[in-house]
């Protein structure tokens, strides 16, 4: 026991010591998504000592098995369905009521030049695992595992739950969660910075982290393109967007693919009118699960609709939004089936999706 004791204290010796020594070099952003992700950094970075920490290996073998069921249960199937059905993707992805996650906004749509995703969840601080205390690793790192929880098992976000996980943990916000996406989505992170709106939509620089309500993160996969992912912490209601710039910034990216799914059903409602419009005149194209625009919305003669997987009703909470019309599409619309979960009905066979491709998508502009 004795034995055992002293060797809890050298290594807890020798991790503070660690940490201290990386005061005067900060890690890259790239190096701590890695670490976050359970992956090894770079072996010049201030943070490979401290991937001899128990608590750090014990993260990694988590977030290893679980991308690896991930990968097979769902993120190769969507690789190979979207290799097929969206053959024609835009440079920008608009994905509302997203939170953070970049995960499945990229196994939909890889090749997206600018990803603009936006939710309640706060933005948080910009990851520094160099100025965390040396006991406080480990349940930090169960902070971010227990965040991402729902979205590995369940394929998205809980907001109330995943806000209150955000705030409590010394990783607080939505960016250690991306920085756990893109670095296990295979992207080397380039510049992450904050930002904000001007009136009229365009982007400033902003210093002060703890009012920032945006972030922007430049990154590149393995072909070396440079790519722009956008997360914005703001209101989609009618009254939240009237009061932001947030559309105008949208708007001047011009016409985009648009992704929902798992958004409580809030586009049906007249609350979030304006953003139903927005995604309905700036979209080329739609893929959405039952949540998001209804299907009575799509004028016939503008879209071209495409039904996936099943629907029959919604979850029980949401039983309200059931939608005759959308299941009378998948009657006559000869659905195609999906080898994959996703949305609230996330097991296989459950799911649905529907692509709406705008009949005239060049028409469609800011």
């Amino acid at each position: 026991m004795r034995r055992l004791i002293v060797a809890a204290l050298l290594a807890c010796i020798a991790l503070t010591g660690a940490l201290s020594a990386q005061g005067a070099e900060d890690a890259s952003p790239d190096d701590t998504a890695r670490f976050l992700a359970g992956m090894q950094p770079t072996r010049e970075s201030p943070l490979a000592p401290l991937t001899r920490d128990p608590g750090w290996q014990q993260h990694a073998k988590l977030l290893d098995d679980a991308w690896k069921r991930l990968d097979e249960r769902q993120l190769s199937n969507i690789r190979a369905w979207t290799s097929k059905h969206l053959t024609a993707p835009r440079q920008v992805l608009f994905y509302m009521f997203s939170g953070p996650d970049f995960l499945y906004a990229n196994a939909f749509f890889p090749s997206a030049a600018t990803y603009v995703l936006s939710g309640l969840e706060p933005v948080g601080r910009i990851p520094d695992v160099t100025q965390l205390p040396p006991r406080s690793l480990s349940s930090a790192l169960k902070q971010l595992e227990a965040s991402l929880k729902n979205v590995l098992s369940l394929s998205y976000f809980i907001t109330m739950d995943m806000d209150s996980k955000l705030r409590q943990s010394r990783l607080n916000g939505t960016l250690p969660v991306l920085y756990v996406f893109l670095a296990r989505s295979g992207q080397t992170i380039r510049e992450v910075s904050y930002v904000a709106l001007g009136e009229d939509g365009t982007v400033q620089p902003v210093t002060v982290s703890g009012t920032a309500r945006a972030v922007k993160i430049v990154f590149s996969g393995s072909d070396g393109r440079v790519q722009t992912l956008y997360y914005f912490n703001t209101d989609l209601s009618n009254k939240g967007v009237r009061s932001s710039a947030f559309l105008k910034f949208c708007a001047q990216l011009g016409a985009g693919d648009s992704f929902v799914k798992s958004a409580s059903y809030l586009l049906h409602g007249g609350d979030f009118s304006d953003v139903r419009d927005f995604l309905l005149n700036h979209s080329a194209a739609i893929l959405q699960d039952d949540t998001g625009v209804p299907v009575s919305q799509f004028k016939p003669e503008q879209w071209q609709l495409q039904p996936f997987g099943t629907y029959s009703s919604p979850i029980a909470m949401f039983r309200g939004n059931y939608q005759s019309k959308l299941r009378g599409l998948y009657q006559k619309g000869n659905p195609i089936p999906i080898d994959f979960g996703v949305g609230y009905k996330w097991r296989v066979n459950q799911s649905n999706l529907l692509r709406a491709v705008k009949k005239d998508a060049e028409a469609a502009g800011p």
